[in-house]
């Protein structure tokens, strides 16, 4: 089947394969699911290069991330060439207009994941990132949920403003929009320091311990993801998960209200963008210097220690 999208041409196969057996969902309505979003998502994506984690037997079969963009990629697809940490470098696809999200689905590209720096400026990130999952074998929603609200308000003792989505798996990521100039080890540096101060206020329900076996049913407050190279889903992005569900930015209303990592998927998100703004409209205008803040940050770290 042959479309035509914003001036391209692209050749869509197997539509009929199913890629999530428990609900019948198939490549074709994950095609169709990014060619409905798309107006909204790539306003999101179209800075970042993407690391595409595929799916070319469905979500059954054996998923692998592909960092670069193949040779039969088409020529009309926009590419960002990243060096890699150890040397040699990549052309990463960069989703900068329908055509290119639709492309990337037909590729079995079930979940875009976005670099966090700009593609004009690979060295130094434009976002801050913290990634919240529910203590180990459980799915203790509330305690994450708790996890986020906590750190939103430690955030905003620093008068920066954070953003949240459910991932579409287990837990929230909060996002903060960064003006330009620190790099990568010193935008980490922060988030952990940060991490530091609510783990310390609350030592009973948060840990920075990267071992499982020593978080003893707390939250992991993880920044580990602020590390060049390293990425974080893409919002409204699919999960390949049963039922196929969408990291799905969010209000923190929703939140406070007792929104779900799982709650939406690729059948409710086309209702929820007739119903509600995208509440992450904008977001890259709320840019805060993590430099501004770092001496308040020192305050609250030695009242810590």
């Amino acid at each position: 089947m042959r479309v035509r999208i914003g001036g391209r041409e692209i050749d869509l196969s197997n539509r009929d394969k199913v890629f999530f057996p428990e609900s019948g969902i198939t490549k074709g309505d994950l095609v169709d699911y990014y060619r409905g979003v798309a107006g909204t998502m790539v306003q999101h994506m179209r800075y970042y290069g993407v690391s595409m984690h595929r799916y070319p037997d469905g979500i059954r079969g054996e998923g692998f991330y592909q960092k670069d963009a193949g040779d039969y990629f088409p020529e009309w697809l926009k590419t960002v060439r990243i060096p890699g940490k150890e040397g040699g470098s990549y052309s990463a696809p960069v989703v900068d207009g329908v055509a290119s999200l639709v492309y990337l689905a037909d590729q079995a590209v079930v979940t875009p994941h976005l670099y966090l720096s700009r593609i004009d400026d690979l060295s130094h990130p434009d976002r801050m990132v913290f990634d919240l999952d529910p203590p180990e074998r459980t799915e203790d929603f509330s305690a994450v949920r708790r996890a986020a609200l906590d750190l939103r308000e430690m955030l905003s003792e620093l008068d920066i403003t954070a953003f949240v989505n459910t991932t579409g798996s287990k837990g929230y990521h909060l996002v903060v929009p960064l003006k330009r100039g620190p790099g990568f080890d010193d935008v980490r540096d922060f988030a952990r320091g940060v991490a530091r101060v609510l783990a310390g206020r609350h030592p009973d329900s948060y840990t920075l311990e990267h071992r499982k076996e020593k978080r003893k049913g707390r939250v992991f407050l993880d920044t580990l993801r602020n590390s060049y190279g390293a990425t974080a889903v893409a919002p409204y992005a699919v999960r390949a998960l049963p039922g196929a569900p969408v990291a799905t930015p969010l209000s923190w209303r929703e939140l406070e209200e007792g929104a779900a990592p799982g709650d939406w998927d690729i059948g409710s998100i086309p209702r929820r963008f007739a119903q509600t703004e995208d509440p992450w409209h904008g977001i890259r205008r709320h840019g805060i210097s993590i430099g501004s803040r770092r001496e308040a940050l020192d305050r609250l770290l030695n009242g810590t220690d």
